[in-house]
């Protein structure tokens, strides 16, 4: 059970602390409610470029790096489609220093030609590095084209097309920071050696008097229900064939999430896994293969993708993999295999929670999807499935007309290293 106090600034900033006295260090994260789904169709990659942005400096403070490390602190972000997240780490003895340059950059980010400039630059060039150049860099760009007509998880957190980001002026940039960037649309979470006073007094003093700005209203059409399948067979300078194909799933607030979790984990997740052993171990049909899910916070995808051995076709793949989907539609899943993996899931929580950094961007996530107390009811949640609910959701959702197929084929005389298929939730060192 995680312990937290909970309290609001009258400018609309959430605060949570976690009081942990067994460290010497403190957490300070600052989540702010943009992804890469609040962008503009014609202007993507804003808040991955953000990221990057805002160590750019403040108007009070030249480099957020520098003043950091003094401190003895480190520091890093994310951004996926759903939020933006900046933690740092330092010792608490010297947390005031986090307080300052986080208010400072919320308050006055500074916003110049040269900065913008510079960090354009930075997130083109690995716009090509890692999407354009890079063997399979283009799935995902692919797939979510293929899966989404109407919701803009259509894009990838990176940009839908490099050109938004070489084209994003400065003032496309400081209207997108205001828009997002104030206390309105944030969520503080101080955790570590730290005790709740005196966190609420350091709130109140770097951050109470920051304009609480216009609170962001998300309207984002939703996916219409998919009612015939969709399938795309394209070429590329790759290694070896791939097979990519999707399902849309329930969004990460609904209770139906918990099944389709487990479920992925039972079908791929592990070498242990019903398609890893058939299809990898028994058949020899895929290199790799896996089957997951982002958790996006909209209704998103479940995931099955894998490498081909050399010299099976997508159809022989597809159809093994399709094989292995009837038979748990059919029979479902086992209590052995459904303790397994709850077993599993019990050890990732608990390892997750073992960190101070780790249990602090939990509680700023939890709190986004609607209360930070979730937290502490995820395992009782997975406990609850059961292998009838996976079932049920399997014949629910890996049917034909809810899913997309992607057959990714090698270029004959192909020379090329092999390079992974890219995760698209962005970390970066700042």
């Amino acid at each position: 059970m995680i312990q937290f106090a909970r309290f609001v600034l009258s400018n609309g900033l959430r605060v949570i602390v976690h009081e942990d006295a067994s460290t010497p260090m403190a957490v300070v994260n600052v989540l702010y409610d943009v992804g890469a789904r609040d962008e503009d169709p014609d202007r993507t990659g804003f808040a991955h470029l953000f990221e990057h942005l805002m160590f750019g400096g403040s108007i009070h403070i030249a480099e957020y790096d520098d003043e950091l490390q003094k401190a003895g602190g480190e520091n890093n972000a994310y951004t996926t489609n759903d939020l933006t997240n900046y933690y740092c780490q330092l010792p608490a003895a010297n947390i005031e220093t986090a307080f300052w340059l986080e208010s400072d950059r919320m308050l006055s980010l500074a916003f110049s030609k040269k900065s913008l400039d510079v960090q354009r630059k930075v997130v083109s060039e690995e716009f090509k590095e890692h999407y354009l150049n890079r063997p399979y860099g283009d799935v995902w760009f692919k797939m979510r084209e293929l899966a989404f007509e109407k919701h803009p998880y259509k894009w990838m957190t990176i940009g839908r097309e490099l050109k938004h980001i070489e084209e994003a002026t400065l003032a496309d940039v400081k209207s997108f920071f205001s828009k997002h960037y104030n206390p309105s649309n944030a969520i503080l979470v101080v955790a570590g050696n730290v005790v709740t006073e005196q966190v609420y007094a350091l709130a109140e003093k770097w951050f109470g008097s920051i304009p609480a700005g216009e609170k962001y209203q998300r309207a984002i059409e939703q996916e219409p229900a998919q009612t015939a399948p969709r399938r795309l067979d394209m070429t590329a300078n790759v290694p070896v064939d791939a097979f990519v194909k999707t399902w849309h799933m329930p969004a990460r607030n609904d209770p139906r999430y918990y099944v389709v979790d487990l479920m992925s984990d039972i079908l791929g997740h592990g070498a242990s896994s019903r398609l890893y052993q058939a299809l990898v171990k028994e058949k020899h049909l895929f290199t790799n293969l896996d089957c997951y899910h982002f958790g996006s916070s909209d209704a998103g995808l479940l995931t099955v993708e894998g490498r081909l051995v050399k010299g099976v076709k997508p159809e022989e793949a597809e159809a093994a993999v399709e094989e292995q989907i009837s038979l748990l539609k059919e029979k479902g899943v086992t209590e052995a295999e459904l303790e397994k993996v709850k077993n599993k899931t019990e050890s990732t929580l608990a390892f997750e929670d073992m960190s101070v950094m780790n249990r602090a961007a939990s509680l700023a996530y939890y709190e986004l999807l609607g209360d930070a107390a979730l937290m502490n009811e995820e395992l009782a949640r997975y406990q609850a499935v059961t292998a009838h609910d996976i079932l049920l959701e399997s014949r629910r959702i890996l049917t034909e007309n809810n899913s997309h197929t992607l057959y990714y084929r090698a270029a004959e005389n192909t020379a090329v290293l092999v390079g992974d298929l890219e995760n698209e939730e962005e970390e970066d060192d700042d």
